[in-house]
């Protein structure tokens, strides 16, 4: 890999992309070229005062070649230094992987720019200073972190196979957290929003992160065993959904990590579970993946029934299938199969009555890191980071020192999903999830 300046002084231009298929061209089979531009204007509140305000930039190529039946790879921030970024290429296909797919072909499509002007940085300032003073009439002794990020970024795709692929992004996220230090005890809470050619919904944050202090207020406990476990969206996204992200993805199903690799076709799940990705609609919505391949609406698990996966160019070529338009990639680096989005659509019964329906359980609203799972038999644990009791369908207060476990298999087949789908974190559209019966291990003291 050639690395040089971050971001740079050098404008990238289509005849750049073009120059540098056109070097590829005369020393390769077939070039791919993926140029990516990006900025990142943070405006940060630490402890209740103002942290930082650097603006971070990217700016650089990757490329891929097919040279003598292999795959090439490099990339670089230095566009000054063509050549020698056609160079690497070509020598790292020397011990490349054999080449198993083309590159994407015969393509002309450009994304429509946003109008739309984000807040300037002043703006954001206020708004922090605000919620800060919001959250201390509430209660003076909370320590408040709040976090905006302005994200900008445009990318192009060429090959030489005739394709030209260009879409721009903006997007303006917004994080509020609020720590609470009693003695030992330690209540951190947080709320964020992912908005795209939109201001983030900065009172609904302030709501949320408020109310889930007063659920907090007065402790509760309950004793290990099997109980309904009601997950909040967020916790959702962070156990159930990461789960089937990954049991979803071709790589794991050719590697044969994933429990659903030979169950196509099969119900393994309750009827109401459906799964799918719609890459029309969120923050992350875009018309082509980071190979330039067209993305559409799929539908992974359909009422409890297996029907597909998602994959990128490189996985497919290796399944004999063709690429669903989910292949993309960290910054400069090589694609990889991901999700635009994942989405599980909704059921027919309200928060407030799943709550109610619950005689003895537990709410799951944060989750530490992404908890643990073993794939290959679906099963999953996550210790709480926030979560509540329910008796008699009223929450009573937070349990500590808490983990909830399950089987994917086990437990959806008697979920019950709420009706209200909510966006976390701009990739996961999701409502609350009740699982009738999940191992609750507590421990006391």
């Amino acid at each position: 890999m050639i690395m040089g300046e971050a971001g740079g002084t050098e404008m990238v231009t289509d005849a750049t992309v073009e120059q540098i298929l056109k070097l590829a061209k005369g020393r390769t089979d077939a070039a791919e070229v993926y140029y990516l531009s990006s900025s990142d204007t943070p405006v940060e509140f630490e402890n209740n005062r103002l942290k930082s305000l650097q603006t971070k930039a990217l700016k650089g190529v990757a490329l891929r070649v097919l040279h003598k039946g292999k795959l090439g790879f490099a990339s670089s921030t230095d566009l000054t230094r063509l050549e020698d970024l056609v160079d690497a290429a070509v020598q790292t296909s020397e011990i490349g992987d054999p080449s198993e797919f083309d590159f994407a072909s015969v393509m002309q499509v450009t994304a429509p720019e946003t109008t739309y002007t984000p807040p300037a940085t002043e703006e954001l300032v206020e708004v922090g200073d605000r919620l800060i003073s919001q959250i201390h009439d509430y209660n003076p002794d909370i320590l408040v972190d709040v976090g905006f990020h302005v994200r900008k970024g445009n990318i192009k795709i060429a090959t030489s196979s005739d394709l030209y692929a260009e879409r721009s992004s903006q997007i303006v996220s917004a994080s509020l957290s609020g720590n609470l230090v009693r003695g030992e005890d330690f209540l951190q809470i947080y709320s964020f929003d992912v908005a795209r050619d939109r201001v983030p919904d900065y009172n609904r944050l302030l709501e949320d992160l408020l109310q889930k202090y007063a659920l907090a207020e007065q402790p509760a406990t309950i004793e290990s065993g099997s109980f309904p476990v009601l997950f909040n969206p967020r916790a959702a996204a962070g156990a159930i959904g990461r789960l089937f992200k990954t049991v979803l993805s071709g790589q794991s199903v050719v590697q044969k990590a994933s429990p659903l690799a030979a169950k196509l076709g099969e119900k393994l799940f309750n009827e109401g579970l459906t799964l799918f990705e719609d890459p029309t609609i969120g923050a992350s919505a875009c018309a082509f993946d980071d190979e330039g391949t067209p993305t559409s609406r799929k539908v992974f698990i359909e009422q409890g029934t297996v029907r597909g996966f998602y994959w990128d160019r490189r996985w497919a070529a290796r399944a004999g299938c063709e690429s669903t338009g989910n292949g993309f990639r960290g910054g400069l680096s090589r694609p990889s199969p991901d999700l635009v989005n994942l989405c599980f659509a909704p059921g027919k019964t309200s928060t407030a009555d799943l709550i109610a329906s619950m005689d003895e359980g537990v709410i799951v609203d944060q989750v530490l890191g992404a908890g643990q799972s073993n794939q290959l038999a679906g099963e999953f644990s996550v210790n709480l980071d926030l979560g509540y009791k329910v008796e008699k369908g009223k929450i009573v207060g937070r349990v500590k020192n808490t983990m909830v476990a399950g089987s994917i298999f086990e437990a959806c087949k008697n979920l019950v999903l709420g009706d209200t789908p909510e966006w976390v974190g701009g990739g996961s559209y999701l409502p609350c999830m009740l699982f009738k019966g999940l191992g609750v291990a507590a421990r006391h003291g």
